[in-house]
C-alpha cells in the first residue's frame, strides 16, 4: 500500500550539508583547501609527505613515472588516501613544485634590488638542476602554477625594487625580464643534459665529438668565420655556471642602465 504523501513544505526541504550547500571543488585552489583540510581521525598522510615522495619519484626516474598509483605505494597507503589532498596529477605537480622552491627563501639581510635578483637567479638555476623534470612539466604550468613559496620569492623580488622610484609595471617587467632569462638559460642547460643522457655521453667532450662530423661540414663551407673562431679559440665552453652568470649580469647591467636604478 502507498505510503502517505510528504506535507510540500517536507518535499522543498533540502537537509543540511547537502550538495547545494557544497561549492564546486572546482572552484576552489588546491592552497585554499589544503589551508581548511577536512577533519579525519588519523593523519597518516599529509601534504608534505604526498609533495616529497612525489619529488623523490621524479627525480630518481623522471616526471612520467609520477602517477597516483606510484605515490601510493611509495607512502605505503591505499590507492585512493592521497585523494583527500589533491583532485589528480595537477595538483601533485603544484605541490613538487612549490616544495622544491622552498629554497628560493632568501635571508632577510640580503641587500639591494640587484641583489635579490641576482641570488633569486641563482638559486633558481641550482633548483632546477637538482630536478631537471621542472623543465619537462609542460610550459604553461610550469610559468604559470601559483604556489605558496613561488608567490613568496615574487613578493620579495617586486619589494625589492619598491621604492626606486618606478612604477609598478616597470617594477613586473624587471622581474619578468629576469625569470625569462634565468628560464631560458636553464632550460638549454636541461636539454643538453636530457641529450647526453639518452644517448650515454658522460661528458661535453663526448658531446662535441658525436657532433662533430655535421660540426666539420658546416665549417668548411666559410660561411660562419666567427663561429669557427669560437670552437678554436675559446676557453669556457665547459663552464656553464660562468656563462649563466655573464648572462645574468649583463641583463642587470641592462635594467640598471635603462631604469636608471
Amino acid at each position: 500500500m502507498a505510503g502517505k504523501k510528504k506535507p510540500a513544505e517536507a518535499e522543498d526541504r533540502q537537509p543540511s550539508g547537502s550538495a547545494t550547500d557544497t561549492p564546486d571543488p572546482a572552484a576552489i585552489s588546491l592552497w585554499e583547501r589544503l589551508d581548511r583540510p577536512a577533519p579525519a581521525p588519523r593523519a597518516t598522510l599529509t601534504p608534505q609527505k604526498i609533495a616529497a615522495a612525489a619529488v623523490r619519484i621524479a627525480d630518481t626516474d623522471g616526471i612520467d613515472a609520477v602517477t597516483m598509483r606510484r605515490l601510493a605505494t611509495e607512502l605505503g597507503v591505499a590507492p585512493m588516501a592521497a585523494y583527500r589532498y589533491v583532485s589528480g596529477k595537477g595538483d601533485v605537480l603544484d605541490l613538487m613544485t612549490d616544495a622544491v622552491h622552498a629554497d628560493l627563501m632568501l635571508p632577510d639581510d640580503t641587500g639591494n634590488w640587484r641583489d635579490v635578483m641576482r641570488a633569486n637567479a641563482l638559486r633558481t638555476r641550482e633548483i632546477v638542476l637538482r630536478h631537471p623534470w621542472l623543465i619537462q612539466i609542460s610550459s604553461p604550468q610550469a610559468l604559470h602554477a601559483l604556489t605558496p613559496n613561488r608567490m613568496a620569492a615574487a613578493e620579495r623580488a617586486l619589494s625589492a625594487l619598491d621604492g626606486l622610484g618606478l612604477d609598478l609595471d616597470a617594477m613586473m617587467a624587471v622581474v619578468m625580464t629576469v625569470n625569462s632569462y634565468v628560464h631560458g638559460a636553464v632550460s638549454v642547460e636541461c636539454a643538453q643534459h636530457f641529450l647526453m643522457r639518452e644517448q650515454g655521453w658522460t661528458s661535453p667532450h663526448e658531446l662535441r665529438t658525436a657532433l662533430a662530423p655535421q660540426m666539420r661540414y658546416l665549417m668548411s663551407t666559410g660561411r660562419y668565420p666567427t663561429y669557427q673562431r669560437y670552437l678554436h679559440e675559446a676557453t669556457r665552453k665547459d663552464d656553464p655556471q660562468w656563462r649563466f652568470e655573464t648572462g645574468l649580469d649583463s641583463v642587470l647591467d641592462g635594467i640598471a642602465t635603462r631604469l636608471g636604478i
